[in-house]
């Protein structure tokens, strides 16, 4: 055998009998504890404790948002031209029907004149047609008299007719003209008007604000061009967007409670109007709308909001301190104080909502102690040292010594 094949055989050796007195000794330690891994012997623990209390218990969430116009309206002229005036700017008021720009108007005013010629001569193509009527009628008379007395043939009394139907003819079509004419005059002064471009919008509301101008004097621009963006700022609507966990929990009309960094003393208040059926498949979000009151049009679209909607309330419940709740296999519960015998025991709970650092909880009695500070030392019958316990055997000093 090599010497190396010697040294591993001699490494094993030795490994095996380490092990073995290892575990010895561990089997030993382990059967000199009690059931809860620890020595029958132990010292007590020393821990914190809070009282279990009853009484309101609020779940809030705050969400993350943005400021956007309830209702927003692009005003474009129904006509192409060049921008002669704008009489409006952003931030500038405006009223339902105002007019906002004025295109130049030199070509519409051309046609309006030209159209209006044209009614003019078809007016007089129907005077004509009316005389000519009147006198066929009158000469087809004049035949008939004379055909009833044999001076006149058929033949002429044919004619006579079929020339008093070709004039009511040209008298219809001379009436055709004028209303065509009329009509073409009245959309030149339709369009006319259009270079006088006007803010309208539905609604009940009679004032909104230039929010964006897209154009400057002198722009040409043509039918259906944005010139303008007129915003609705009272009230404005708050978008949040909430995950499937808060989901069922908001409602139609729900309160919510909203600041910004603009004002960041002031607490705003607004209404859930609108929740979303459907969430979005990249963020698994639902969006949100809040119907926020500004009559003081402080809130403005595009800033950042902090949305807190009250989700849940008890308004009778037990509360301990969210620190008190510990896990023990698959289990959550906490360790309440006998302080009898100065021990705790082992209590499953199920919690509930969670305000700040409370947590509402089911299951245990409404009187009592829990630990909050040291539970990763405790088992169910631990003996424990309260705060009042250590301080007891400590010296006073000498500014506490005249209130012993």
């Amino acid at each position: 055998m090599t010497s190396s094949g010697r040294k591993l055989i001699f490494t094993l050796v030795i490994i095996i009998i380490v092990s073995g007195i290892g575990w010895r000794v561990l089997s030993r330690i382990t059967a000199s504890q009690g059931p809860g891994g620890r020595g029958k012997d132990v010292l007590p623990v020393p821990v914190e404790t809070a009282k279990i209390k009853t009484g309101p218990i609020t779940l809030k969430r705050t969400f993350s948002g943005t400021l956007e116009a309830e209702a927003q309206f692009l005003v474009a002229p129904k006509v192409s031209g060049r921008v002669e005036r704008l009489y409006v700017d952003i931030s500038d008021t405006i009223h339902r029907g105002q007019i906002v720009c004025e295109l130049d108007n030199g070509e519409y005013i051309q046609e309006v004149a030209q159209v209006k010629a044209d009614l003019a001569v078809a007016k007089a193509n129907l005077v004509e047609a009316e005389n000519g009527l009147i006198i066929a009628n009158r000469e087809l008379d004049r035949v008939k008299t004379l055909s009833k007395r044999g001076v006149k043939s058929e033949s002429q009394l044919d004619t006579a007719k079929t020339n008093q139907l070709e004039k009511e003819a040209r008298l219809e079509v001379a009436k055709a003209q004028v209303i065509r004419a009329e009509a073409a005059l009245e959309t030149a002064n339709i369009r006319l008007g259009y270079t006088n471009v006007t803010a309208e919008w539905s609604g009940e509301d009679q004032d909104r604000v230039v929010a964006e101008r897209f154009v400057d004097e002198g722009d040409t621009v043509s039918a259906t061009t944005s010139l303008i963006s007129i915003v609705r700022l009272d009230p404005i609507t708050g978008v949040i967007f909430i995950t499937e966990k808060d989901y069922s929990r908001l409602t139609i009309g729900q309160l919510v409670y909203l600041s910004t960094d603009a004002f960041a003393e002031e607490t705003f208040q607004g209404k859930i109007s609108r929740i979303a059926p459907v969430f979005k498949k990249e963020t698994r979000q639902a969006r949100v709308e809040i119907a926020i009151a500004n009559p003081e049009q402080k809130l403005k679209p595009g800033m950042f909001i902090r949305a807190t909607i009250v989700l849940d309330h008890v308004a009778e419940a037990i509360v301990i301190p969210e620190q008190a709740l510990t896990k023990r296999g698959d289990q959550t519960g906490v360790f309440m104080v006998n302080t009898e015998n100065a021990t705790v025991r082992w209590h499953p709970v199920i919690s509930g909502i969670r305000e700040d650092d409370l947590v509402e909880v089911k299951g245990i009695e409404t009187d009592g102690d829990v630990v909050t500070l040291g539970q990763q030392l405790l088992n169910d019958g631990s003996k424990i040292t309260l705060p009042e316990d250590r301080n007891r055997v400590d010296a006073p000093s000498e500014n506490e010594g005249g209130r012993k």
